[in-house]
């Protein structure tokens, strides 16, 4: 049987390094070693999950091992070298990066979708591809037959790595998230990268005390001993159901995958809800058992229709929680990463990250920042206010239907019925009217903005994250008269497309369980496919919900171009031995599409091993992801 050709990695060429101390880097001086490349993207919350992953087997494996983050990024805010400098601080990214900000690197390594991992042995050939998240344990297999093979061979080279750490910064706060008014009017706010919460006086400046260590961990207990892993969101609960439950404030501990509550008076912390693992299971409806159920990076929090309604970023969701009770579950959405309105439990949403009740109790608005859109939860329906989809996203005001934000993290419901939001990656506050209609801007300049907070006089406080500081808006900037209107840029997320040929094509998802695991039909089919498309007409067959993996469609000819919208899983299990733990691959593409004369009839997408059918290195093109990783099933 014929041996396949072994890809030689492509040399690694970008705008600039960070945490190398100013070297820039070639493969040639990665020789030896096994290297691992992270294609990420600052936004996507799928990639933050494998920078999570990869913590510990960069540690284990310190003297072997070096993981590159290349930067390929989605919006045009993340090309900003600046942003990419604070993103990778504000993560605690501990590895080298290279800015790949015209995704050069993205299509010689034939990337498809964030995050991708590329796996190079110490000789400088390509051995695996790996798209989305969750392969953690495969890796490390993966790295244990390296490490075993060039030992052998005499090619392995151990010592220390290229990773030079930047400066420590000296600020109050360190990359706030999000905030609240106590009752006393002092500031509660999440100090993500220092991994605690500040209580700040009412002029948002002076710090009265910090509530945990300030190093990434998930201990309860007093304030001065608790810690916490980039937590994010804070919902303060109505006082007869705090009497209940002993505590008054939940926190929203993103890293950890854990709800957290806080007694105000001692700082006390305790968990409330969440096992630290990361959910990877099924859709359901039924309340769980608050501390025996997985989350995934629950990102905000607000309560609405008698409970606490938390942002799950990392699915795509919003869950509840009843503190009394105990208990959560699903709330909205399918996990499917889209822009998709209707009845909870049937819509779509993309990486919900901001949560804010209008004053009369009656609409949820969310900030579902993936689709760079305001949306809200009204009588059981999702409904979409602001924005157009994963791949629309400017600065332009005016009618609700034409307007564009640019990755939204935070929405502050107004008493008079509008919303204001933290258009995060334009450095704005805008205003959305329902009476109109209408979006206009408030303020801009602003780096970051990720929450803001309504305070007792009627001021708006604006958390300016990346300028780590709280900033007061002026009073007149509330008002409609006080909006300006911006007929700023439009972008679209423009990666080059894939020719298909009109009529039938092929689509292939290629899967390759990790080492030591097997395909798991134990409960049912170990595959699924689900195809759609946008526009819908694109398709005239194979849209809909399948068990495999490959998939015959019809390509409309009178359909120029639109995006496919595909999501895959597959479930596999250890293999020979005694007590085999269970493991749950998935991926989203949003695959963008020509459709034109002569053109290939075959999409090969890469769910995990190596792509037999592009080869990484060709220079073949690639298509976006749409930030989903490999997660939970539907």
């Amino acid at each position: 049987m014929a041996t396949a050709p072994r890809v030689r990695a492509p040399e690694l060429k970008g705008r600039r390094w960070l945490n190398t101390g100013g070297r820039h880097l070639t493969l040639p001086d990665l020789r030896g070693r096994i290297t691992v490349l992270d294609f990420w993207t600052f936004c996507c919350i799928n990639c933050l999950h494998v920078l999570d992953e990869l913590r510990p087997i960069e540690q284990k494996y310190a003297d072997v091992l070096v993981v590159i983050g290349v930067h390929s990024p989605k919006f045009e805010h993340e090309k900003d070298p600046d942003a990419l400098a604070d993103a990778v601080e504000r993560y605690g990214v501990h590895h080298p990066v290279l800015d790949d900000p015209e995704l050069n690197m993205w299509q010689q390594y034939a990337a498809r979708a964030w995050p991708t991992l590329a796996v190079i042995d110490p000789e400088g050939y390509v051995v695996a591809t790996m798209a989305g998240e969750g392969h953690a344990e495969g890796l490390v297999r993966l790295v244990d037959d390296l490490i075993a093979t060039h030992e052998a061979k005499g090619t392995l080279h151990r010592g220390d790595g290229p990773y030079v750490p930047p400066a420590e910064p000296e600020t109050t706060l360190r990359f706030p998230g999000k905030g609240v008014v106590l009752d006393n009017g002092n500031l509660l706010v999440s100090d993500s990268a220092r991994h605690s919460l500040a209580e700040l006086a009412p002029d948002g400046e002076t710090l009265l005390r910090r509530i945990g260590t300030g190093a990434r961990g998930r201990a309860d207990g007093p304030a001065t001993a608790a810690t916490f892993a980039e937590p994010q969101g804070l919902c303060l609960l109505p006082a007869h159901v705090s009497r209940l439950v002993g505590y008054d404030l939940v926190v929203a501990d993103t890293v950890n995958h854990l709800l957290r509550g806080v007694r105000l008076d001692t700082g006390e912390v305790v968990t409330v809800a969440g096992t630290g693992r990361q959910w990877r299971s099924t859709v359901d409806d039924h309340a769980h058992d608050a501390r025996s159920v997985d989350l995934s990076s629950p990102w905000d929090l607000a309560w609405y229709d008698n409970r606490l309604v938390i942002a799950m970023a990392g699915i795509h969701q919003l869950w509840w929680f009843d503190p009394v009770k105990r208990t959560a579950g699903m709330y909205a959405g399918s996990t499917v990463e889209a822009r998709k309105d209707g009845p909870l439990a049937e819509a779509w949403l993309a990486q919900p990250s901001g949560l804010s009740v209008s004053a009369d109790g009656s609409r949820l608005w969310v900030a579902d920042s993936e689709t760079s859109a305001v949306r809200y939860v009204e009588n059981g329906i999702l409904h979409t206010a602001v924005g157009q989809g994963l791949f629309e996203f400017g600065h332009v005001d005016g009618p609700a239907a034409q307007a564009l934000l640019q990755h939204p993290l935070g929405v502050c419901a107004l008493p008079d019925g509008s919303v204001l939001i933290a258009d995060t990656y334009n450095g704005a506050v805008r205003r959305y009217d329902p009476e109109t209609d209408a979006v206009g801007t408030v303020a801009d300049g602003l780096a970051e903005p990720s929450d803001l907070l309504l305070t007792p006089d009627g001021g708006v406080l604006v958390v300016e994250s990346a300028a780590h500081r709280l900033t007061r808006l002026a009073p007149g900037a509330l008002t409609a008269a006080g909006a300006s209107t911006v007929d700023g840029p439009r972008h679209r997320a423009e990666r080059r497309p894939t020719e298909l040929r009109a009529g039938e094509v092929t689509l292939e998802v290629i899967f390759t369980p990790a080492p030591g695991q097997k395909l798991d039909d134990s409960y049912g089919p170990s595959t699924r496919l689900l195809v759609t498309a946008s526009p819908p007409e694109l398709l005239l067959t194979g849209a809909g919900t399948g068990t495999e993996l490959t998939r015959q469609l019809v390509l409309n000819d009178s359909v120029p171009e639109g995006v496919l919208q595909v999501t895959a899983q597959a479930a596999t299990c250890d293999a020979d031995v005694a007590h085999a733990a269970c493991h749950l691959t998935r991926q989203d593409w949003g695959v963008p599409i020509w459709v034109v004369d002569d053109a290939a009839d075959r999409l090969p997408l890469v769910l995990r091993g190596i792509d037999a059918g592009t080869g990484a290195g060709t220079g073949t093109g690639a298509e976006p992801g749409t930030g989903a990783g490999a997660g939970p099933g539907t």
